[in-house]
């Protein structure tokens, strides 16, 4: 029913009786009497305090006929119901005992601003006669209103004193009924007399030295320093021989890059750690006697159809727990001033937190730090003894210069002490890698490392932070030191690295893994290694047994792909030699063969090395991208992804959202989540690449 039919219907009542003569004369007589005495009370005080006059308009705003003519206020109405009492709580809590009774505010003094001048405000008495004991009071409120022409200046020291003063009686200053002459008002809190300032001047600002910021420093992360592999003549150069690579440390560099909405460094992105960072199901040895088996996968290039991408893929012996030889770990933990960030020591100290865990009773623990001088904080202790080992965790504190030398010293002493025969002997540096006393130069450090290394006892290393990281530093040790290097950002890559993967971690199956690739120049006429820049080795070096080269841990897998440029191709780079010898006619035999694999290994404890041959033929390739296996898909995609970042002319012209859906495509099984937050950095880098 709308207003008007209301209207129509009251139109329609009978009309109301007419009053009689009485009734009228009375009315009148009433109005009389009221107007007399308005006239009376026309001199009297209006009121003058606000809390004390009634709520005349929030009535009339929900009187009945507001609500019911003007109905589009009632929304305005209800908005008013809730403000006004909000604003008069807030303004009694800013004012309960705060500020004086009088009205007064006193400013502190504040640069070269004149001081303001406080008067009182008259406030307009009622026109009725004082009685003795109001009298009295009235004398002892004009009191104070003596010394207000004096008043004192405040100080923000002052300021601090009073509200402290307030606070430890709970808050909020007693009320009194009539105020003591003797007590000077209180001054504003800083909140108010920085809004009152400008009523009295205008004061130059000057900010504090906390309040001014320093510039932003720049990354002094150091990444070692190597160019991408060339695309070479298999006429010239047709071997290719490097170490195999199982760190994962550039992977989470880059998403923690990523993550912090800025493109990685070029030179943070090793393509083959970002490729061997997710777990792949190649095919396993079931044998300790032959501690991995190889596979290869021929595909088309997805980014050069005149290409072809060659796989080789290896998957490491995983021994079963039981199995496992015990553990002599000693912790050698960097404890020095470089270290007191969130993300360095304190996630440190929760990721072997984490590692412990993981230990079984047999293993041993011991715990060195370093800064400026190394020190012992735990001898060798049972993992049994576990809450001892996290005490000694927990109480660490940074501190000092780094006299990373000192500490390696110190830890391997200690390794040697607590020597497990048979067993797994390691030491495990973490640290930001800020080797600053001691000896400071990589090669100094990597001949240490070598020098230990020796004695069977290897080291790997766990970066932390950035802004200061020696990614540089923690390769060069990793690597000389038969061990591995990651990098911790989160207690989530803790956990992958110490946890899930503790196995591939701590317990070799094979050291001085090196991979040789030779092209028969009959079927391929160019190739290029993806990744690998930093562990490259010399033909010659394949088969000399005392050049160190990589290891694989239980379960391992290690992957590496080479981009091939089949005989003929019109995507060739390099002209054929004028003056080159002619290449000899291949034997009939092996004429079908497009490259040939070789590995050599050694066991664990052993010092002589052992061969893995494997052949690569057409039986090995796919007729077309789609129809590869998961994770040879997957890990290409990682690899263009890698490439990319890297600033690889190869993959210049190729988008990231066809990685993109190269990747989902092939995402496969995905227990952990890792391929799901590939697919994420990959559409951050695409976003971040735009700007």
């Amino acid at each position: 029913m709308t207003m008007t039919d209301e209207f129509d219907q009251l139109g329609n009542l009978a009309p109301a009786p007419r009053a009689s003569d009485a009734a009228r004369a009375r009315a009148l007589a009433a109005a009389m009497q009221a107007f007399d005495e308005t006239e009376k009370n026309a001199a009297r005080g209006k009121g003058s305090s606000w809390w004390q006059r009634q709520s005349s308009v929030l009535n009339r705003i929900w009187s009945i006929r507001m609500v019911t003519q003007h109905r589009y206020l009632a929304g305005s109405a209800l908005a008013t119901m809730l403000i006004i009492p909000t604003a008069a709580l807030l303004t009694f809590e800013l004012t309960r005992g705060n500020l004086p009774s009088s009205g007064q505010v006193a400013l502190p003094q504040v640069m070269d601003a004149p001081k303001p001048v406080v008067e009182r405000v008259p406030v307009p008495s009622v026109a009725k006669p004082a009685e003795p004991q109001q009298e009295a009071d009235r004398k002892a409120d004009a009191a104070p209103s003596v010394q207000s022409s004096k008043q004192r200046d405040f100080s923000s020291a002052d300021i601090v004193r009073q509200l402290n003063k307030q606070e430890a009686n709970g808050g909020a200053a007693k009320r009194s009924a009539a105020p003591s002459p003797s007590v000077a008002p209180m001054p504003a809190p800083p909140a108010m007399a920085e809004r009152a300032a400008p009523m009295a001047a205008a004061p130059r600002y000057a900010p504090t030295e906390r309040e001014i910021l320093p510039p932003p420093e720049e990354g002094r992360d150091r990444f070692a320093n190597a160019d991408t592999n060339p695309v070479k003549s298999v006429a010239t150069d047709p071997v290719s021989t490097f170490s195999v690579d199982v760190d994962t440390a550039s992977y989470a560099f880059v998403r923690r890059s990523l993550m912090e909405g800025h493109l990685p460094n070029p030179d943070s992105v090793r393509v083959e750690e970002m490729i061997n960072y997710f777990p792949y199901d190649w095919p396993r040895s079931q044998t300790a006697d032959e501690p991995f088996r190889t596979t290869v996968t021929v595909t088309p290039t997805p980014w050069n159809t005149g290409t072809r991408l060659m796989h080789v893929a290896i998957k490491g012996f995983e021994t079963a727990p039981a199995s496992q030889p015990a553990a002599n770990l000693v912790f050698l933990i960097d404890v020095s001033g470089s270290m007191n960030a969130p993300d360095k020591l304190p996630l440190l100290k929760s990721a072997f937190r984490l590692l412990v865990g993981k230990l079984k009773p047999e293993d041993r623990v011991s715990i060195v730090t370093y800064a400026g001088n190394a020190g012992t904080v735990l001898e060798p202790t049972s993992a049994r003894e576990r809450d001892k080992i996290l005490a000694a965790i927990d109480n660490l504190r940074p501190g000092g210069s780094t006299a990373g030398a000192e500490g390696i010293d110190a830890a391997y002493r200690l390794a040697r002490q607590a020597f497990i025969q048979g067993g797994v002997n390691r030491v495990m540096l973490a640290t930001d890698g800020d080797f600053n006393v001691g000896a400071s130069s990589d090669e100094d450090l990597k001949r240490l490392i070598e020098q230990r290394r020796k004695d069977g006892i290897f080291l790997s290393v766990l970066g932390f932070g950035q802004g200061n990281l020696n990614d540089s530093l923690m390769q060069t040790l990793a690597q000389n030191g038969n061990g591995t290097a990651a990098y911790i950002d989160t207690l989530a890559e803790a956990q992958k690295a110490l946890v899930e993967e503790a196995g591939s971690t701590l317990f070799p199956i094979a050291k001085d893994v090196k991979i040789q690739v030779e092209f028969n120049p009959q079927q391929i006429s160019e190739y290029r290694l993806v990744g690998y820049e930093t562990r490259a080795l010399k033909r010659e070096d394949f088969n000399n047994d005392r050049v160190d080269a990589g290891d694989i841990g239980s379960g391992h897998a290690v992957t590496a792909i080479y981009e091939v440029t089949p005989k003929g191709s019109a995507s060739a780079l390099n002209d054929p030699l004028r003056y080159g010898p002619a290449a000899p006619s291949a034997p009939v035999a092996v004429s079908d063969e497009m490259a040939f694999v070789k590995i050599r290994y050694k066991q664990p404890d052993g010092d002589s090395s052992k061969l893995i041959t494997t052949p690569v033929t057409e039986m090995n390739a796919v007729r077309d991208f789609a129809s590869a296996p998961n994770d040879v898909r997957f890990s290409t995609a990682v690899a263009a992804f890698g490439q990319k970042l890297r600033g690889t002319d190869a993959l210049d012209a190729y988008p990231y959202r066809l990685i993109l859906d190269m990747a989902r495509n092939a995402r496969g099984e995905d227990a952990f989540g890792y391929r799901g937050g590939f697919l994420d950095l990959v559409r951050l880098a695409e976003t971040l690449d735009r700007r």
